[in-house]
């Protein structure tokens, strides 16, 4: 029964993996989650499937890094991500962030980039809403 279960438990993260890849890969938050309520700091988790994290520079195709826009969308394919305070680069290849946000709505981007910060595009992004409360 162990066999079976590891197998068929096998054969889903497989069939995952291999959409990730057929499809370039994709991006998700492991936290915060849509709709949550949260208060600030925020932790906020990066996670990433079908790419690997590279340096800034390093052009490789299956290379890149994240970027958070707060309160913005995707960024369109091959456009660079703009850098101010909407638009947070963790070039260093950082996988999590603590964000200091006041209270109110908020909409979290996670954006993937190559190494000059050019978008992989909508299909390498997901937004999630979140809501911060008063501690």
């Amino acid at each position: 029964m162990k066999l079976i279960l590891k197998n068929s438990i096998f054969g889903v993260v497989l069939a995952v993996s291999n959409l990730a890849q057929a499809n370039g890969g994709y991006v998700y938050f492991e936290a915060p989650l849509e709709d949550q309520i949260v208060k600030s700091p925020v932790k906020v988790i990066f996670g990433l499937a079908g790419k690997k994290i590279g340096p800034v520079g390093d052009l490789n195709p299956d290379l890149g890094h994240h970027h958070l826009i707060i309160n913005g969308g995707p960024i369109p394919t091959g456009k660079p991500v703009p850098t101010d305070a909407q638009h947070i680069h963790y070039g260093k290849g950082q996988t999590e962030t603590t964000l200091n946000l006041s209270p109110g709505d908020y909409q979290l981007t996670l954006q993937f980039a190559n190494g000059a910060h050019q978008s992989f595009g909508p299909e390498m992004s997901k937004t999630v809403r979140i809501t911060v409360v008063k501690p």
